[in-house]
């Protein structure tokens, strides 16, 4: 097996790399991180530089790979450390820059770790693993950083010595509803009745939402939906790091998995939500509008979602990071998961106690908040 570190998604073509990651998930595709540095959302500017990993056998196939970055920053990776950068600093000691596993901008648990499905994928994982230790090490960073790993390499990293770290997302399950009403039957009478008012709310504001696959969409909703993720991001976050020519990339190499929800009210559009599809799950994104509609941003975001997956037949629905808001509409508390390789010794026992004293409080934590379902006892799973 021959390892290497890549400098940027196209020193392996689409089809190498689709091969290993798959398309079922559209954040692990070629296209998705490819888009991402054509468009200049990341690299040096954003502190997001590619050092992908691959793995390569005898005949100089790609059998595994790992989507890795060098980072000066911690900006857009939703598991927040920066309390361990601070200590650092404190200690007269530089954390940054450091190496992170991740989809830039994107808190989606999913692999981490890419292997074909002709591979060993114990022995492709551990020397990818392995790899990205020793070349962290060589380079002196200060830790490694795996974000929003699936179950499968949670496992492995926990088993090569990796810390672990407990977070919390709210996902809605599809149990087999047959439309939306069907779904509210599973509700206790005060919940159900406050997602219908909230939907009538819209409804008499003369609001209607039309939903538009990135391939169908028009140069001028393209440019809209950008601009209502330009104006959010402003708003409450800071920088946007995605650009109008990421979006209209991705409408053209993934756009049945670019996913619209379009607010108009009297033709105009007025508000809208960007998500993604996998083979059976939808990904909520982005959202932005342009004045303040009651209830908009809870039907566009979360209702035209959970009826999509209905109709769709998909499993879930990820609306993205955060929000206990999202509980009483149906998505419930979730564990995802990040591990965590730490060089100096000192500061790898005492990131080890914090995470002992906060995995406990946010197994509690997760405790309290499911005890909000809006379920009724006799349909709660």
């Amino acid at each position: 097996m021959k390892l290497a570190i890549l400098n940027g998604i196209d020193d392996i073509t689409a089809d190498q790399w689709n091969a290993v990651s798959g398309t079922g998930n559209p954040f692990l595709r070629h296209e998705f991180l490819a888009a991402l540095e054509r468009n200049d959302c990341v690299g040096e500017q954003h502190g997001w530089i590619p050092h992908h990993l691959a793995a390569f056998d005898d005949k100089g196939s790609l059998v595994g790979a790992v989507p890795m970055y060098l980072k000066d920053n911690s900006y857009g990776e939703f598991v927040f450390d920066g309390s361990w950068a601070e200590a650092y600093q404190r200690a007269g000691l530089s954390y940054y820059p450091k190496s992170v596993v991740a989809i830039p901008y994107t808190p989606t648990p999913g692999p981490r770790i890419l292997v074909h499905p002709g591979a060993c994928r114990k022995t492709v994982s551990t020397q990818l693993v392995e790899l990205a230790r020793s070349w962290s090490q060589h380079e002196s960073l200060s830790s490694l950083h795996w974000l929003f790993t699936d179950e499968t390499d949670t496992g492995l990293l926990a088993g090569q010595g990796f810390l672990l770290r407990l977070g919390c997302q709210f996902h809605w399950e599809n149990r087999g509803y047959r439309d939306f009403d069907d779904y509210l039957s599973t509700f206790n009478a005060r919940k159900r009745k406050k997602v219908r008012r909230e939907r009538r709310y819209v409804q008499e504001q003369d609001i209607q939402i039309i939903t538009v696959h990135g391939h169908e969409a028009t140069e001028r909703q393209l440019h809209t939906m950008y601009e209502f993720y330009r104006i959010t991001f402003e708003k409450k976050w800071g920088y946007p790091t995605l650009t109008p020519a990421f979006f209209h990339e991705i409408a053209q190499t993934m756009g049945d998995q670019l996913v619209f929800f379009i607010a108009e009210q009297h033709r105009k559009t007025v508000a809208g939500a960007i998500c993604f599809r996998g083979d059976d799950t939808l990904y909520g994104r982005h959202w932005g509008c342009y004045e303040d509609y009651h209830s908009l941003h809870f039907e566009t975001c979360y209702y035209q979602g959970i009826e999509y997956c209905i109709r769709h037949g998909l499993g879930l629905f990820q609306p993205g990071a955060q929000g206990e808001h999202k509980i009483s509409r149906g998505f419930l508390p979730t564990p995802t998961w990040s591990a965590h390789w730490i060089a100096n010794t000192e500061f790898r026992e005492l990131i080890a106690r914090f995470l002992d004293h906060e995995t406990q409080a946010m197994r509690e934590y997760m405790t309290e908040l499911g005890r909000r379902s809006p379920f009724r006892e006799d349909t709660a799973a």
